[in-house]
């Protein structure tokens, strides 16, 4: 297994270029003021598609052969990586097919089919989503565009974090939102390259702690049924790829609950005016939470999309 590097970050960096949005750097005076820190957070949640996920998504279709893209990709998702590999797909003119949850928010499964991408729908507790892609794999030959488990959709998440330690300096801190891993995975290898000094978290929800059980046990844990509102970081295990790199660079890994995840949407919408899923708010959570003290730091926290259904964001904003 060949782990990706900062040269492959760099590379993805070059790529992206005119194609994936360079996304703005914000703070909130009111929440350095409580923490006594200063926070900044990378709002992906203004990049293609809503969400970091277009980085990986555009890296990895831009390395296909021109045969591979005749025969067309598939991509197995809850939402984000779905409509990067459909928005790709549909730049470089390459059919896609993406399995997706019956229960994806709707609004991400309607992107996804408005960038021509065919949807193919399977039960979350009863099917297996690698199981059903890997089919389009072996009878149509199409190449397969795992949402983390690659190295150069890892190598183009790590594009985010290159782009905030380039404009705002030295992080003491960074937090990042956790599924599968990719996104932490390039996180790191930017940081590590770019800020040595800077410790780097990942995120998980209470309710899918796989990656922090790995870490503990030093070995992949598998959860099969993860519970919570943060639907993008449902994954039930990381990946080999990640879990190495997790296991090499990460500081440690954090977990917060629904309620806390709840709290930080409201946050974002009341105080800073943003659009921010659950997923997205892991992060800033952790952070909001002090689960790491950080009074007098410079903290990075990635904010990792904004594809959130609508009548489930009213929701989530009216809660007490």
């Amino acid at each position: 297994m060949k782990l990706p590097n900062y040269e492959d970050v760099m590379r993805a960096s070059h790529r992206l270029v005119n194609y994936a949005h360079h996304t703005p750097v914000l703070q909130s005076q009111t929440l350095n003021e409580r923490l006594g820190a200063q926070v900044f957070f990378k709002c992906e949640n203004f990049q293609r598609i809503g969400a970091f996920k277009f980085r990986g998504g555009y890296n990895a279709l831009a390395n296909l052969t021109e045969a591979q893209r005749q025969r067309g990709v598939v991509a197995f998702s809850s939402g984000n990586h779905a409509q990067a590999v459909a928005l790709a797909a549909k730049l470089f003119q390459v059919p896609a097919t993406i399995v997706m949850p019956r229960s994806a928010p709707a609004a991400k499964k309607a992107a996804t089919l408005g960038y021509g991408a065919t949807v193919v729908e399977y039960d979350r507790l009863t099917e297996d989503r690698e199981r059903i892609a890997q089919r389009f794999v072996d009878e149509q030959g199409m190449t397969l565009i795992p949402p983390f488990a690659h190295a150069d959709v890892i190598a183009g998440q790590g594009t985010a974090v290159k782009e905030l330690i380039e404009e705002v300096g030295g992080l003491d801190a960074l937090f990042v939102p956790l599924g599968g891993g990719g996104l932490l995975s390039g996180s790191l290898l930017a940081a590590n390259a770019l800020n040595p000094s800077c410790k780097v978290y990942g995120v998980e929800p209470e309710g899918g702690n796989d990656a922090q059980q790995s870490l503990a046990k030093g070995e992949i844990v598998r959860l099969d049924c993860p519970q919570a509102i943060a639907d993008g970081a449902l994954t039930p295990a990381l990946a080999p790829m990640t879990f190495a790199l997790i296991q090499q660079y990460a500081a440690g890994v954090v977990t917060v609950s629904d309620a806390e995840l709840i709290s930080a949407l409201q946050f974002f919408a009341s105080r800073m005016k943003l659009v921010v899923e659950p997923t997205g708010c892991l992060g800033a959570a952790a952070v909001m939470q002090e689960r790491i003290p950080l009074k007098g730091m410079r903290v990075g926290v990635l904010i990792s999309g904004g594809n959130v259904d609508l009548a489930q964001y009213g929701q989530l904003l009216a809660t007490r």
